[in-house]
């Protein structure tokens, strides 16, 4: 594969102003983690991601789109009481998602389509600061009694208090599934202190962080403030007054506050007296973030410092506990604005993030035992397309978007050209430019710059290019523009808008997708409905493009919803929101996947005729509904059939088989030279007739290409599924996921997208079918022409991956095995104390186990312990915390060693025995057999943070082999980021900041 590693392709990333958990700690639940928790990140651009912790794995689910002048500032979620139904059964609450940015206005956000439900604002000021009314944990009836003996007066649902920059104080009212406004606790006074942070101490105390050096509480149920607290005059040479950027209480009501001084304080919950201050930080404390267990307090700031404090005991009896500055880290490489905690058992995290763009999650418990864990700062669904016939690469954000021309670097080939002839041209240009915003056509140097009017100034949610360069569509929620592209004489691309019905021109999308062939228009809107435009182009290059008024709209199968613990809550209809969908290399199938795992597919029937009139007006399918009990009724009784064709659902759309997580990656496999092509009848079809019954009449003869659809799941796992008989792969069920090398297993950054690799596609001799995989750190190859080595014959092979060999992770593996044994009593430690893994444990959400000759904090987990003068009884006790759930690790165990015996099932392993015992003879023959063909993969971690990875070319990779990709790096060192604090040991980064300027 030749590569064109491009740093040039801008994406500015944002910052992250806010953070929040869906759940609150609870130490009592026990599992890895609750299924409905996510964590939603509120960035400066508007966007907000919501991320699934997926027990560590950490999968960017969706993206909320913003737009301009429009930036997130706080986030907070709710959760609605549980009630009960009229059988009796607990109906689980309702998770809400609410946010403020630099508005009066409080915003609740409609989780399964990205959009708002509705806002909420008065007459106060700006607002600065959000925080939900701790939960009451009561259920209510049907009849509004409550359960558990609680009274009336008692509030069912979570209030939210906000803070404004006149210095007021607005609770509002989530009740009944709405938002309104409720009261006002204070009003501003003469001296208006603006509300800088706020947190409730129980459900009827608020505690408030003021920019006049004081911390205020006040009982909402008379609204009165009950207590002030200053901390007195700011430093002699700073500003007067102190802001207390940040305010917390404990579990028992302590109040912690981190303020512009860069001092921690700690205030008695009953008397609001200063218990203890601790000056930490170089420069502002901008937020902090508590344990479930009131133990353990983090602060983060402008000094790029990530501090823990603990309550330690006295030296002396009888003394009090004190707080103890325990360690200080600087994960950041900016200022850490925001953090936010979750907790249970066997989960204890900390997420921050700031101005570096990037995510950080750091263990708590065990706190300087693992590593922390830092996410992908770039999206999960890469914003850039190619148009590999016109070497064109289109990459998108916010509301513009880039296009570029990439220069073949080599010659094709075959050729034979002498190198000092060839013309020295830039190896890309920037051909042309499309501002999503509301002027006039200007022009400025030599790129053309086409600023169009779409509705309002929405950030753009897709955009898709035609293979063949011709047609450029993009979309924002509530719009959708198509131009056409034309190369002029100074090779720049000239861009003319298409002319759109009225009725699509005000279809928006979240996923836009042209189909393989140039004729469809796949549209998936925020409510996820799945629509598609025809597209009947004229043989005539200069006319535009005609698209058909009648989208054609597709129905998804009816899905049973999941059953979960109602204490959980519940997440509504977002489960079932569409995240990735995939055309066929002939454009005849078309899949779906949601969240839930579900996948839903559709055929095209039919062969096209050109000569039969499409369709004028719509279906209503409100009607087309209610005359029929089922959606596939629907379809068949009231299809919509465009130049004799039909799209329906696969007859085996009901066979396929739910995925255990939410799909990354679904891509068809290549067309190869034995597929058949769709026939296109000039003609017309000879054999159907138009009748008053059935003015459209259309073939119901069903594809016969390539149907081999390949996924990767959120949790690393290959399915390759042979759509049209509803059944996995022979490969997919050869190769579980026990077959995948333990390096690539051991990738903690999810997969983002792919590329194949095609070639000789019948001659497995010589041929390849190679794919591509790639995430935000690493490059990985498969070979889908050969199985992948088992995991014992792993130690014989070698992938060429940068890292340990498979053997060696086969070995440490199976010592983990025989470690878990020895823990439950099976086999005698007492000659192992010294192991390394002898006391491995889960980790907590964050990232791996520290090795323990790598630990720069705290002291040595084993120490011996003597029983009796003699000391003969003696052994070796562990320090510290076990994390009880151990249960998954021995799930996947046992798992992989089903896998293996279903491998040797279905790759007939009689070929490598004898005697009914696997000859080690016949497996190196077996393995050497496989080496002529190749590596079965391969893989690669030295590419920086990768955007994404797109073909370029015609397919031919020039002077080498394989497919020629354009592979775009965004490292954060390219960023433009605003300047940041130096400390006074840091002269050399000072200077080189100063020279950079």
């Amino acid at each position: 594969m030749d590569i064109h590693r491009c740093r040039f392709v801008p994406y500015p990333p944002s910052a992250i102003n806010t953070l929040a958990f869906s759940h609150s700690s609870s130490l009592a639940t026990s599992s890895k983690g609750l299924p409905t928790l996510r964590l939603a990140i509120g960035r400066a651009n508007g966007d907000i991601e919501i991320w699934n912790p997926l027990r560590g794995a950490w999968h960017q689910e969706s993206t909320f789109r913003g737009g301009k002048d429009r930036s997130i500032e706080g986030l907070v979620w709710t959760h609605d009481q549980e009630e009960q139904d009229k059988n009796g059964f607990n109906v689980p609450g309702k998770l809400r998602l609410f946010s403020i940015g630099y508005s009066s206005a409080v915003t609740e956000w409609d989780l399964s389509n990205g959009r708002p439900i509705r806002h909420a604002s008065g007459n106060y000021g700006e607002l600065w600061c959000m925080a939900a009314q701790p939960r009451e944990g009561s259920v209510k009836k049907p009849d509004g009694n409550a359960v558990n003996g609680m009274t009336e007066d008692v509030a069912h649902y979570q209030s939210l208090a906000v803070g404004c920059a006149d210095g007021s104080i607005v609770l509002l009212s989530t009740a009944d599934g709405d938002l309104n406004f409720e009261r006002t606790l204070t009003r501003p006074a003469k001296k208006k202190a603006r509300v800088l942070s706020i947190a409730w101490q129980s459900r009827y105390m608020v505690v408030t962080g003021h920019a006049d050096s004081t911390i205020r509480a006040f009982d909402i149920r008379n609204g009165q403030q009950v207590r002030s607290m200053s901390l007195g005059a700011g430093p002699e040479e700073g500003p007067k007054e102190i802001l207390v950027w940040s305010v917390k209480c404990m579990v028992d009501g302590t109040i912690v506050s981190g303020d512009s001084t860069g001092t921690v304080s700690f205030w008695d919950a009953k008397y609001y007296s200063r218990l203890q201050r601790i000056t930490s930080h170089k420069a502002d404390i901008l937020d902090l973030a508590v344990s479930a267990d009131g133990e353990s307090v983090f602060s983060g700031g402008m000094d790029r410092r990530t501090t823990l404090y603990r309550r330690m005991a006295g030296s002396r009896l009888g003394e009090k506990r004190r707080w103890v500055e325990i360690a200080h880290q600087r994960f950041h490489s900016h200022d850490v604005k925001v953090m936010a905690t979750f907790e249970t058992k066997s989960v204890s995290i900390l997420a921050s993030g700031g101005l570096d763009t990037t995510p950080i999650i750091v263990p708590i418990r065990e706190f300087g035992k693992e590593h922390h864990r830092t996410l992908p700062g770039l999206p999960q669904q890469p914003p850039i397309r190619s148009a590999p016939k016109k070497r064109l690469l289109v990459s998108w954000w916010d509301r513009e978007i880039n296009i570029w021309r990439i220069a073949r670097s080599l010659p094709k080939s075959g050729e034979h050209v002498d190198f000092e002839d060839l013309p020295q041209s830039p190896s890309k240009r920037l051909v042309a430019k499309v501002l999503i915003q509301v002027r006039n056509e200007i022009f400025r140097r030599d790129i053309l710059q086409h600023l169009q009017e779409m509705q309002g100034d929405e950030s753009i949610t897709g955009a898709d290019i035609l293979q063949n360069g011709s047609l450029l569509a993009v979309s924002t929620l509530s719009s959708l523009k198509v131009f056409r592209l034309k190369t002029k004489a100074d090779s720049t691309i000239g861009l003319r808008k298409a002319e759109l019905p009225r009725e699509l021109g005000n279809i928006g999308a979240k996923i836009i997708q042209w189909s393989p062939d140039g004729k469809w228009l796949l549209l998936i809107t925020s409510g996820n409905k799945i629509q598609l435009l025809r597209i009947a182009s004229s043989k005539e290059s200069k006319e535009a493009p005609l698209f058909l008024p009648q989208p054609v709209n597709l129905k998804r199968l009816r899905r049973k919803a999941a059953q979960s613990n109602y204490l959980h809550g519940s997440l509504g209809a977002y489960d079932r929101s569409i995240c990735r969908a995939a055309f066929s290399a002939d454009s005849s199938i078309l899949v779906a996947g949601d969240l839930s795992g579900h996948l839903d597919a559709w055929v095209l029937e039919g062969y096209e005729d050109l000569t039969q009139d499409p369709p004028l007006t719509s279906v209503n399918e409100d009607d087309a509904s209610s005359s029929s009990s089922s959606d596939d009724s629907d379809e068949e009784d009231h299809p919509t059939v465009v130049y004799a064709q039909h799209w329906k659902h696969s007859p085996t759309a009901h066979l396929l088989s739910k995925l255990p997580s939410a799909p990354l990656i679904m891509s068809f496999r290549p067309a190869t030279s034995s597929s058949t092509p769709p026939k296109e009848l000039t003609n017309g079809n000879g054999h159907l007739h138009p009748t008053r019954q059935n003015p459209y009449p259309h073939s119901h003869d069903l594809p016969n290409g390539e149907d081999r659809l390949f996924i990767v799941t959120s949790e690393h796992q290959f399915y390759e599924i042979n759509i049209l008989a509803g059944r996995i792969s022979d490969w997919s069920r050869r190769n579980p996921k026990s077959t995948l090398p333990d390096e690539f297993r051991a990738i903690r950054d999810r997969a983002m997208g792919c590329v194949w690799d095609i070639s000789c596609p019948f001659q497995t001799d010589k041929g390849r079918q190679r794919v591509w995989l790639y995430g935000n750190t690493w490059l990985w190859m498969f070979d889908l022409a050969q199985d992948l080595p088992r995991p014992d014959e792993n130690g014989t092979s070698d992938s060429g991956s940068d890292g340990p060999k498979d053997g060696e992770y086969s070995k440490m593996r199976k010592r983990k095995r025989e470690k878990a044994m020895r823990r439950k009593g099976l086999q005698d430690s007492g000659n192992n104390h010294d192991d390394e893994q002898s006391s491995k444990r889960r980790d907590t959400g964050a990232g791996s186990r520290i090795p323990k000759h790598e630990m720069d904090t705290g002291v040595g987990r084993k120490m011996r312990k003597t029983v009796g003068a003699d000391g003969t009884d003696a052994k070796f006790i562990t320090l510290g915390r076990e994390i009880s759930d151990e249960s998954e690790a021995e799930d996947d165990e046992e798992g992989d060693d089903e896998d293996k015996a279903l491998v040797g099932l279905r790759r007939g392993d009689d070929a490598v025995t004898t005697n009914g015992h696997r000859d080690k003879n016949k497996i190196g023959e077996v393995v050497r057999q496989a080496e002529k063909k190749g590596p079965p993969y391969w893989g690669t971690f030295k590419y920086r943070p990768i955007l994404g990875i797109v073909p370029i070319g015609d397919g031919d990779g020039g002077a080498g082999e394989g497919v020629e990709v354009a592979l775009v790096e965004r490292p954060l060192f390219d960023v433009d980021l605003p300047g940041r604090f130096y400390g006074d040991q840091e002269w050399s980064e000072r200077k080189d900041a100063e020279l950079r300027l």
